[in-house]
């Protein structure tokens, strides 16, 4: 499949199994990788920060230790066993394990978007969160590693389904570097995004004019990039759940609406000069709109509909 989710997806099986091949060279191919992952956990890149803004800027990177901490015990501790014992006794069941993922973060990007739509965002902002008790940071932590936790999940499984054919040891070993190295990746980025400001201060008061102006810059671009962080996270969470969703119904049997996806971007790819880059927007752009039809499903059920029979009178 041309370009976007599925290249990288591809990208992740097949550094996974090149990693079986030898023991030797599990760490550099594992590391690899993970390294390709960045670009399916780009949801938690790009979410994680707003679980630090509000906080005092002595308290960030504490923060996403903790979160990191969180996400990596989730990987070694909870999934990483699971996948293998999945893989060992019901690999069957790897499918609809993901497609519950995906469905789950196609979920939470259409939440997002009916929060922003009906104004109920604004009700969970309208105290700062330095002023919000002792208990805040912990369930902002908390929030903030059950998130994690989904994606974290669809990645592992992926590797695993390229590698169940391999000696148990070679798969425990394969995914236990790659979910220290995406840990390690993803939070590096995660805590250099959300000290750039901090950053730009200190740059700003430097004596060469040069790195003192790129400082105020940066100071004053970062109210921006988390607004398109924000909403980078939200588009990629529906990218992602409806590339898992439509990769799950094609291995189960149902081929048209990947077919579908599929014809569109051999339509595009020939165009000269910018083939490639349109049939990557074409798998983007459908994967989106699958997780949000399906995202939407799930929310009406749970916040709409409720709200709706609360909201009638009684008889």
């Amino acid at each position: 499949m041309a370009g976007g989710l599925a290249a990288l997806l591809d990208d992740i099986a097949a550094l996974a199994k090149l990693a079986a091949a030898s023991v030797d060279d599990v760490s550099a191919a594992a590391g690899r990788a993970s390294a390709k992952a960045a670009g399916v956990v780009i949801d938690d890149t790009a979410v994680t920060p707003r679980y630090v803004h509000g906080f005092t800027p002595d308290r960030e990177l504490p923060i996403i230790r903790r979160i990191a901490v969180g996400s990596l015990r989730n990987k070694l501790l909870f999934i990483l066993p699971a996948a293998l014992l999945l893989s060992q006794f019901v690999p069957w069941l790897l499918t609809p394990i993901l497609m519950v993922g995906g469905a789950y973060l196609s979920y939470e990007g259409a939440e997002k978007i009916w929060e922003l739509v009906s104004g109920h965002a604004k009700e969970h902002t309208t105290t700062p969160v330095a002023t919000q008790g002792a208990d805040t940071e912990k369930t902002m932590v908390g929030g903030a590693i059950r998130t994690d936790f989904i994606l974290s999940a669809e990645i592992m499984v992926i590797a695993l389904n390229e590698v169940a054919d391999e000696p148990f040891v070679s798969r425990a070993l394969i995914l236990a570097i790659v979910a220290l190295a995406i840990t390690a990746l993803v939070y590096g980025v995660v805590g250099l995004i959300v000290k750039l400001d901090d950053i730009g201060l200190h740059l700003a008061g430097r004596s060469n004019a040069a790195v003192a102006a790129t400082g105020r810059v940066l100071v004053r671009a970062m109210p921006k990039i988390l607004s398109v962080l924000s909403s980078v996270g939200i588009v990629a969470m529906l990218w992602v759940g409806g590339h898992i969703l439509l990769s799950g119904v094609d291995e189960l049997g149902w081929h048209a609406p990947f077919e579908v996806l599929h014809h569109l971007e051999e339509a595009v790819h020939g165009v000269p000069g910018v083939g490639g880059l349109l049939a990557w927007l074409v798998d983007t752009l459908g994967s989106a709109l699958v997780g949000l039809v399906v995202g939407a499903l799930i929310v009406a059920v749970m916040h709409v509909v409720p709200r709706r029979r609360k909201a009638e009178p009684a008889h």
